[in-house]
């Protein structure tokens, strides 16, 4: 293809294509951050005018040192995802890379991995991600999508391959938060009592120890999955989170509020002995020795639990005391027993700064959770001061 240059500028060029149209384009020479002479050029514009327009941004681009946004300008988002995932594999916990490693393979690639990265916009990244997800996925989990891609995207303003974040202030479809769920996702103190006794009546130590466990502690499935019997204090009646564990794997808890030693009554104490006796013999029988760092929770043939092993038998207990939703479906997961033990402390009058230390928790994250059991609290305040003094 033969150039011919501009009488303007002499990194301005125009030139005739197989249909003989008149096209320019433009190619500037630069030094990068290393003192490498690099060239940037692109062409197929239709006047000389959006050619020179299009020339002087990047001129002034490199006269602020940008010249990382030239050098990628072309970087599709399939191959910076590509590259955020190999900077960072070594970074982050493996949880949290299977993670977004999922996220990238089965979402973000095949729904904007062929746009350029510099030229995404906000408009297409809500119709063709954003609303796509919302076709196939609940509000929660677009939302949690929508963040990754964020962070993601900041990354690539952090290499100085893009200037700013244009996701921001997306809109996401009846977008549901931890509040609006707490405010269902939760046993009243009856319908509790009404599960563990169901439970307590099968023939499954492992099930009823577990989920009382959890039900009276507000700690994550996770968390009970983790504990050792080590963790257990039995003369002071307090359980001790140190781990977290799933099919993944053992880790550290959540955040640096999750270690924490949680007061528990002589209830839970007494069935977690009667529960401890019971794994003696289980082990026993498999010629496993028992010692103070094994996991507490385990199965039949004495391999410790999942967080998901107690689910089923706690959707079923629910199902047999009629704990049901207005679909006739069990009335709550298993996590929502956290918010169960929250809201049950909340409603007695318990300090939210106890709540938030038994659950892992800042008391502002409590109050942003449980706004709404708070706000009712108050208005029964003032009713009860009201109807007191009978002015």
């Amino acid at each position: 293809m033969k150039l011919f240059k501009s009488t303007k500028e002499p990194e301005i060029y125009y030139y005739f294509n197989a249909k003989g149209e008149k096209l320019w384009m433009y190619r500037h020479k630069f030094y990068d951050a290393t003192g490498k002479r690099k060239e940037k050029k692109k062409s197929s514009f239709k006047t000389e005018k959006a050619a020179l327009k299009a020339l002087l941004e990047v001129k002034a681009a490199t006269l602020r040192g940008e010249t990382k946004h030239i050098e990628h300008d072309n970087i599709t988002v399939a191959e910076w995802l590509e590259t955020w995932l190999e900077i960072n594999k070594n970074k982050w916990k493996k949880t949290t890379l299977i993670q977004r490693e999922l996220a990238v393979k089965n979402h973000m690639k095949p729904l904007l991995g062929h746009y350029k990265l510099k030229k995404l916009d906000r408009a297409t990244y809500q119709t063709k991600y954003i609303n796509e997800l919302e076709k196939k996925f609940k509000p929660g989990t677009v939302k949690l999508l929508h963040s990754l891609f964020k962070i993601a995207t900041n990354a690539a303003i952090e290499e100085e391959i893009l200037a700013r974040n244009r996701f921001i202030k997306i809109v996401i479809k009846d977008e549901d938060t931890i509040a609006s769920k707490a405010k269902t996702n939760f046993l009243t103190p009856i319908e509790l009592n009404k599960v563990l006794k169901t439970l307590k009546e099968t023939d499954n130590i492992t099930n009823y120890s577990f989920i009382l466990t959890i039900a009276y502690t507000g700690m994550r499935r996770g968390e009970a999955c983790g504990l050792q019997w080590n963790n257990i204090d039995f003369e002071n009646n307090t359980i001790t989170i140190e781990r977290t564990r799933d099919d993944r794997g053992t880790r550290t808890p959540k955040t640096k509020n999750s270690y924490r030693t949680i007061l528990v009554d002589n209830m839970i104490i007494e069935q977690l002995k009667r529960y401890r006796t019971w794994c003696k013999k289980t082990m026993l029988k498999y010629n496993i020795k028992y010692h103070d760092a094994r996991f507490v929770f385990i199965s039949e043939n004495s391999e410790p639990i999942t967080e998901m092993k107690c689910q089923y038998p706690f959707k079923q207990a629910q199902l047999k005391a009629g704990i049901i939703n207005d679909d006739g479906l069990a009335k709550c997961s298993l996590h929502s027993l956290r918010h169960t033990h929250a809201t049950i402390l909340l409603n007695k009058g318990q300090n939210v700064k106890v709540i938030a230390e038994r659950l892992g928790n800042t008391p502002t994250m409590v109050m942003n959770t449980y706004g709404h059991v708070m706000k009712e609290l108050e208005q029964q305040s003032v009713a009860i001061f009201s109807d007191t003094l009978q002015l």
